[in-house]
């Protein structure tokens, strides 16, 4: 059984759809913790409510990004914790600890990567007047939001999308593709390319490349 931590800052809805899809689905592995970096996060009471401990570590209260990393990572060995999932969680981690997750750090980002990394995804897609966006579901790396890709959700831009309903309909694919991308992990189904940078993520021998989502909604 692996032992799975979710990260949050927000409303908790893709931890949501992990607990979900771990109950509806069976798996033989255990969301055992929640970690949130702020002590006002809504997904907090997503997590006591489903009879899950939260750690709350808070990022004001410290004045060192390392001293709150150093924490961070005592809270992960303290539930002992096999998979590490990036739901909604607003800081980007250090290499030191990124490193020591390696192939265990996963994160869902709302685009399609590599195209807009970073924040006000959405806006920028309009802007930029894509005509399809969605979300990723990505290994961490030192290289933020370059890990290598596991999962992808497809829709289509509409007219007269706003940043806001554009999100709607993205968090709505994330919460499919999430919860799928962490049981593979879990399960030990992924497998990466022998030479970094050469290749494609397999899930169960096929590339990951077969597992995008095509949503038309």
């Amino acid at each position: 059984m692996s032992r799975i931590v979710v990260m949050i800052s927000g409303r908790g809805s893709n931890l949501h759809a992990i607990l979900l899809a771990a109950s509806q689905e069976h798996w033989g592995h255990a969301v055992v913790g929640v970690i949130a970096d702020r002590e006002d996060a809504p997904g907090i009471r997503v997590g006591a409510q489903a009879g899950i401990e939260v750690a709350v570590v808070p990022r004001r209260d410290y004045a060192e990004v390392a001293d709150f990393e150093r924490d961070l990572s005592r809270q992960l060995e303290r539930f002992e914790a096999d998979v590490v999932v990036l739901a909604g969680f607003m800081r980007i981690l250090g290499d030191q600890l990124v490193t020591h997750y390696s192939g265990r750090l996963l994160n869902i980002h709302p685009s399609l990567l590599p195209a807009f990394p970073g924040l006000h995804t959405h806006r920028r897609a309009l802007e930029a007047g894509v005509l399809v966006h969605g979300a990723t579901v990505h290994l961490v790396t030192p290289a933020l939001d370059h890990g290598p890709i596991l999962a992808q959700s497809v829709v289509p831009v509409r007219s007269g999308d706003t940043p806001e309903t554009l999100a709607a309909r993205v968090l709505e694919t994330e919460h499919r593709i999430l919860p799928r991308a962490v049981s593979w992990l879990a399960d030990g189904r992924i497998h990466l390319p022998t030479h970094p940078g050469v290749g494609h993520v397999e899930i169960d021998g096929v590339s990951a490349r077969e597992r995008l989502l095509i949503l038309d909604h």
